[in-house]
């Protein structure tokens, strides 16, 4: 590692650059003066290169999160230890996307001995992992006229995961407001479930359609039966990546939308003691995830859902249903995210989740697009504007029909605009769980 020139040190050779003509002038004692200056200026700059601390004496440590939530804005922590004073301590971090760049951070002057703590702020732009490859560090010695550079490798990555940390409260009260269980043990719920329990002694607030007659006559006493609900069900949140997905809404993917739902859906399953998978397909099969249970498979599908994206390719319908289909060995609700644009993807769409809803529980969820619903309900001003009016409408009409076509083949389905799909989700699912549909 060499030693380079500083700013400070060009500015000094600037300043005695006058000084080059005097030997033009004439005299042996004006070619000393500048040889002299010149001279003193070189032996400045190598004595302050020998005065620089080298790269063996400073020590770096980064700090990075486990994760960061689309949206949410962490630290990226550096420590720097050095064993002699380095001066001038200027800090660059090398961060690829998602993360926005970041500017150079001064340090000031480290002493013998001495620590520094810096916090890059990382904002990331979109999911995805991004990566914090290297730190450079330059300092000078103490005459600040030479400058010493050092690049330290980390190849640290941090995934960027939807942002459902916000949301998740809402989650847990729809959860609790119902009665569910809170985890893998079943609970008792009056009235609700299809498992059994015991029985109890009546009071008022008990629903009398649980009032063991026979029992309660033998006993000379009303009684009710309790029952459980039953938990340990299978969910599979299969996600459309294709290009239909990506397509932006309110400033965000399609796609993103639906992720930041399925995972507050995973969320509330796994706490209600349920198994949820994950599934993605578009041209082909991008990932499966078997289901699994307990709250601490939550992070797993985190990282998983953080690292899909859209694709460009045409979804094939018949490839991903039917794989997902060979893969179910038991009956699973499967919650499939897509979209939706032409009358060839509708038919491939409904005939294939026609076959899959024969063994399985399947929920269809899209997003409906207000500005579609805008443009439809406006009054044209134009042709231009009845013209649109006329395209929007159709293709809401055959939005509905599709909808219907599919609830005709026992699929359920759900159509909401972005900012209440994830409430819509959580209480079809709530109304899964208490009907026993599983």
């Amino acid at each position: 590692m060499i030693p380079l020139p500083t700013r400070r040190a060009v500015a000094l050779s600037c300043t005695v650059m006058p000084l080059s003509v005097l030997p033009a002038l004439g005299g042996a004692g004006l070619q000393i003066l500048w040889a002299g200056a010149v001279v003193a200026i070189l032996l400045a700059i190598g004595l302050d290169a020998l005065g620089a601390a080298r790269g063996r004496d400073l020590t770096v440590r980064a700090e990075t999160p486990a994760a960061i939530e689309v949206g949410e804005q962490a630290h990226l922590g550096i420590e720097i230890r050095a064993a002699t004073p380095a001066y001038r301590l200027e800090v660059l971090v090398d961060l690829t996307e998602p993360f926005d760049p970041r500017p150079v951070q001064s340090a000031g002057r480290l002493v013998s001995g001495g620590t520094v703590h810096l916090d890059f702020p990382l904002r990331p732009r979109r999911r995805g992992t991004g990566r914090v490859a290297s730190v450079w560090l330059r300092w000078t010695g103490p005459l600040g006229l030479a400058a010493r550079m050092l690049r330290v490798d980390l190849g640290r990555e941090i995934p960027v995961v939807p942002a459902v940390r916000a949301v998740q409260a809402a989650a847990m009260r729809h959860v609790s407001s119902a009665g569910l269980p809170g985890g893998p043990k079943a609970r008792r719920m009056v009235g609700e479930g299809s498992a059994f329990d015991s029985l109890r002694e009546f009071l008022p607030g008990h629903d009398h359609r649980a009032i063991d007659w026979k029992v309660s006559a033998r006993h000379m006493k009303l009684l009710v039966r309790e029952f459980r609900a039953e938990c340990d069900h299978q969910i599979v949140m299969a996600f459309d990546t294709g290009h239909v997905m990506g397509e932006r809404m309110a400033g965000i993917p399609r796609l993103d939308h639906a992720l930041r739902a399925g995972l507050l859906l995973a969320f509330a399953g796994l706490k209600s003691g349920d198994r949820v998978g994950l599934f993605a397909f578009d041209e082909q099969v991008r990932l499966y995830a078997p289901p699994r249970g307990g709250v601490s498979a939550f992070a797993g599908l985190q990282r998983l859902a953080a690292g899909l994206d859209g694709s460009t390719g045409e979804t094939n319908f018949t490839l991903g249903l039917m794989t997902l289909l060979g893969r179910l060995s038991r009956r699973t609700l499967v919650v499939l995210f897509t979209e939706f644009m032409d009358s060839v993807m509708v038919e491939l769409m409904v005939e294939n989740l026609g076959r899959l809803s024969a063994r399985h529980l399947v929920l269809c969820v899209t997003l409906r697009d207000p500005g579609l619903l805008r443009v439809a309900a406006r009054r044209p001003d134009s042709a231009s504007d009845l013209n649109r009016a006329v395209v929007a409408g159709d293709l809401l009409r055959d939005r509905d029909l599709a909808i219907r076509r599919l609830r005709r083949r026992g699929v359920q389905c759900i159509d909401a605009a972005a900012e209440e799909l994830s409430g819509a989700l959580l209480d079809r699912y709530l109304l899964v769980k208490k009907r026993e549909l599983l």
